[in-house]
């Protein structure tokens, strides 16, 4: 009654109604996205929606570079996404003026994660509804994969999902990572495109997902072109 009307109040069971709303707002895109890590590489993917047939499609993303070599595959508000992503972007560049060095996947997970933590504990900012997956090469410790929410908590992971199908997701990756997998990137990729295949239950076309990738070879975050996704289908088509 009336407690979840303030987002710094909580209720007699110790809950903060807000922030768990906030969670739902994840879900409110209808979106499901992933991030899997293989021996010497990440990948996140997620689907792309298109709302409106006169939009430019290439101006449509979830998928941001914060610094040339750590990516981010946001999931929830695409509004509150971007903003996210442009705070990101400023720490980074504020971290990399101080240090002298760009800032490390774990310590960018930290710091979001602190800010969005801030967010459920101040009133004048409400809570971003908005998940983020980010990976990147560490040059100590290889490929890194980690994912924050509106909470303020952050993670690292060999597979993590974010989204509507979240459960079922997790539970076909906890499947796939029984094994200690040692995938190289195209392998990667494959899964990755395979698991959130079978979740949403569809076969995508090249234009209805997107995938960002991190390897040893090439420690730069980026986009696969359609065209690459296009072979990963057809090798994936091929194996079944």
């Amino acid at each position: 009654a009336g407690y979840d009307r303030a987002l710094t109040v909580f209720s007699p069971e110790g809950r903060l109604y807000q922030v768990e709303y906030a969670f739902k707002a994840i879900n409110a895109e209808n979106v499901t996205s992933l991030g899997l890590r293989g021996k010497d590489c990440a990948v996140v993917i997620t689907q792309k929606k298109v709302p409106d047939k006169l939009m430019v499609a290439d101006s449509v993303t979830h998928l941001f570079q914060i610094t040339p070599t750590i990516g981010c595959v946001m999931t929830g508000l695409i509004a509150d996404s971007r903003s996210q992503v442009k705070r990101a972007r400023s720490e980074a560049a504020e971290f990399r003026y101080k240090y002298g060095y760009d800032m490390p996947v774990d310590q960018m997970a930290r710091r979001v994660a602190d800010l969005s933590q801030l967010y459920t504990q101040q009133a004048e900012m409400r809570p971003l509804g908005c998940s983020m997956i980010l990976i990147g090469m560490d040059q100590e410790l290889g490929p890194q994969l980690f994912k924050t929410d509106p909470a303020g908590y952050f993670c690292g992971y060999h597979a993590t999902v974010a989204g509507v199908k979240l459960t079922e997701a997790t539970t076909l990756l906890e499947k796939k990572y029984k094994k200690n997998p040692q995938w190289d990137l195209s392998k990667t990729v494959q899964e990755a495109i395979a698991v959130l295949s079978a979740v949403v239950s569809m076969d995508f076309k090249p234009s209805e997902i997107e995938i960002g990738v991190v390897s040893k070879d090439q420690p730069v975050f980026r986009a696969l072109t359609e065209d690459e996704i296009e072979a990963h289908l057809t090798a994936l088509a091929e194996a079944d």
